[in-house]
């Protein structure tokens, strides 16, 4: 059983007005929390795939199965709690519907948006520490580094096209498990949209918050594997390694892995997207389309 799209709409508007009303310290938490639980989803899914993703012709399926394990992350936001950036972005249905003010939209996207950072640099830092970035002989520290480069190179356009596409289908995922009457259905409504927005590589604010502190963490910690490599090479006091040929770091993307890039390449304009993908696209959409009812 789940509710009808007409009563969904109403659902979401009223948990916007819900999440507008919170406290300071419940939504920072809160955001803190959803922010740790989207770093997991991102270090398990690069962990489980990075064998895969580290070669071209199974990156693909690299990507499918980092996918099957991502939605464990929004899984974790929503049935146990957290405030997530990239869902309130449909608090601009009730904005819409004169429910909430803009003062409070803001002050709810500010800190749970603040929170979602400190909990992903959080767990990036914890991962750094931990060591773990060396698994597989250090291809995942490898493929961190690429990930975190390549996100930091794309155009702002195509950054804010990405972010847009992604919390489309984010936001579709948190709108089908609010209309959800058990947590089987939850876990259904927010399994396949996510599945499909990792699987086609599209830009997750929040996310990345996890994956480019990740990658310029791991510039700072030294292989420890002896690989009989094609080039090695030192940048920035790491060394970056092309492993037979079947992982090759693009160096050419490698300059634009800084923390300004970080912020002005990829998260400005993702968040951006991600706004417009969530707040318009979805919740807006939607809105318009049952405001009579």
């Amino acid at each position: 059983m789940s509710s009808s799209p007409q009563e969904i709409t109403q659902i979401v508007t009223e948990s916007g007005i819900s999440k507008a009303a919170k406290s300071f310290g419940s939504l920072f938490v809160l955001g803190i929390l959803a922010g740790a639980y989207i770093a997991f989803a991102s270090e398990g899914s690069t962990m489980a795939a990075f064998n895969l993703l580290a070669v071209p012709n199974t990156y693909g399926l690299g990507r499918c199965l980092a996918g099957a394990i991502f939605p464990g992350g929004l899984m974790l936001v929503i049935i146990a709690g957290g405030e997530l950036f990239t869902g309130n972005t449909m608090m601009l249905l009730p904005l819409a519907k004169r429910k909430i003010t803009l003062a409070a939209l803001l002050r709810n996207w500010s800190i749970v948006y603040t929170g979602n950072f400190i909990g992903s640099v959080f767990v990036a830092y914890l991962i750094y520490c931990s060591g773990q970035l060396h698994a597989g002989n250090d291809i995942l520290k490898s493929v961190t580094i690429q990930i975190a480069a390549a996100k930091c190179h794309y155009s702002f356009s195509e950054a804010f096209c990405l972010g847009i596409l992604c919390n489309w289908l984010v936001c579709l995922a948190v709108w089908m498990a609010a209309g959800a009457k058990d947590t089987t259905g939850k876990i259904f409504a927010v399994f396949f949209p996510i599945w499909l927005f990792i699987t086609s590589g599209f830009e997750h604010s929040v996310a990345n918050m996890y994956y480019i502190p990740a990658g310029l963490f791991a510039l700072n910690t030294p292989f420890t594997t002896n690989f009989p490599s094609e080039a090695v090479m030192l940048y920035k006091d790491a060394f970056v390694i092309a492993l037979n040929h079947s992982h090759i770091i693009q160096t050419e993307m490698l300059p634009s892995l800084t923390w300004m890039n970080f912020f002005i390449a990829n998260l400005i304009p993702v968040t951006l997207g991600n706004i417009v993908g969530g707040g318009i696209f979805t919740a807006l959409a939607y809105g318009y389309c049952y405001r009579k009812a």
